[in-house]
């Protein structure tokens, strides 16, 4: 489901930050050698989120599912100067992809790459994160929410992404549709949830802010 039209999505693209060339060549090769492209983050979201850190200023990041790194780089651009950035991806085969646009940024030596299921990982990091990211299997956000929550602050920032789910969150659930099912049931609670407030910004797919209180 498109929420704008290409034309208006154009325009706000356009009238937004420029897409660095670093993520324009990675966005490229994701389309040619990954599978699911479409997964990736994107210009207009990747500067949203480059304009949140920046704002935030984190010590601590957390990203949970990395992908092809387009968002950690993003992500990446508002650490404080001695911060670091800790992504978690369970595909071990885009490690290297990863890992070369990592280092042709300004921020390689910031950014930890972590191989495996975010919720052994998580418990193991010894950071508390003044910014999370959360954007890996749908079906368990809610259990990332939890490991994740343990280990901020309050007046950390808790970012959500697909909480719109291409517009299902608001047709019939259909049988078996595990992950909207999941999105719907995570949605309600973190509007709930006295541990945080959240907004949900109808950005791209949909996008939740929530400040850990």
């Amino acid at each position: 489901m498109h929420f704008l039209s290409p034309l208006l999505e154009s325009y706000i693209a356009n009238h937004s930050e420029p897409e660095p060339l670093l993520l324009t060549e990675l966005t490229r090769e994701t389309h040619l050698k990954v599978v699911q492209p479409r997964m990736i983050t994107g210009h207009f979201q990747g500067r949203v989120l480059s304009m949140l850190s920046k704002i935030i200023n984190p010590a601590y990041i957390l990203e949970i599912g990395t992908y092809t790194g387009y968002s950690a780089l993003c992500l990446a651009e508002g650490l404080q100067k001695n911060g670091e950035l800790h992504t978690i991806e369970v595909n071990e085969e885009l490690y290297q992809l990863q890992r070369k646009y990592f280092d042709r940024s300004d921020f390689g030596d910031q950014i930890f790459q972590h191989t495996g299921d975010a919720l052994d990982i998580i418990p193991n990091l010894d950071k508390t994160f003044d910014l999370v990211f959360i954007d890996a299997q749908k079906v368990n956000y809610d259990a990332y929410f939890e490991a994740a929550i343990t280990k901020t602050r309050p007046g950390s920032i808790i970012l959500s992404d697909n909480v719109l789910w291409s517009g299902k969150v608001v047709e019939p659930l259909q049988k078996g549709d595990k992950a909207t099912e999941a999105l719907l049931a995570y949605n309600e609670k973190l509007k709930t949830d006295p541990r945080v407030e959240t907004v949900l910004l109808p950005i791209r797919d949909g996008l939740t802010l929530s400040r850990v209180l």
